[in-house]
């Protein structure tokens, strides 16, 4: 792949738990290369990626993947749209028609996907 196929990923919701699907993601994002910002609620690492609970300012974002419930979105509809990202990935069990629509209100394009199924595609 070349590098312009890299697209830097900010995962919400990451857990450092091996059996948690945000680990997985994180983990196959890592194996195909793409640069990865981890965020949770608690610090950790996923293979030597480092989970922060901070809202850093990263430009360039592609893609936000989601894997926290819609309750718990809500205290993060802002940093997601001051990120400006191409895409919101919507993982099952994370659908939000009211992110949804700030996502295309802000000309972020919604994906209800599952990024591991989208990695494994080759459609991520």
């Amino acid at each position: 792949m070349e590098t312009s196929d890299k697209k830097l990923t900010v995962v919400l919701g990451a857990s450092p738990n091996p059996s948690r699907y945000s680990y997985l993601a994180v983990s196959m994002l890592q194996k195909h290369g793409h640069p990865i910002v981890a965020i949770g609620n608690r610090e950790g690492n996923i293979e030597g990626q480092e989970i922060i609970k901070e809202h850093p300012n990263v430009a360039n974002v592609d893609t936000v993947t989601l894997y926290m419930n819609p309750t718990l979105q809500a205290s993060y509809y802002d940093y997601i749209l001051q990120l400006h990202p191409r895409r919101i990935i919507f993982n099952p069990g994370t659908e939000n028609p009211e992110l949804k629509e700030l996502a295309i209100r802000n000309g972020i394009q919604p994906q209800e996907a599952c990024t591991l199924v989208l990695l494994s595609t080759g459609q991520y």
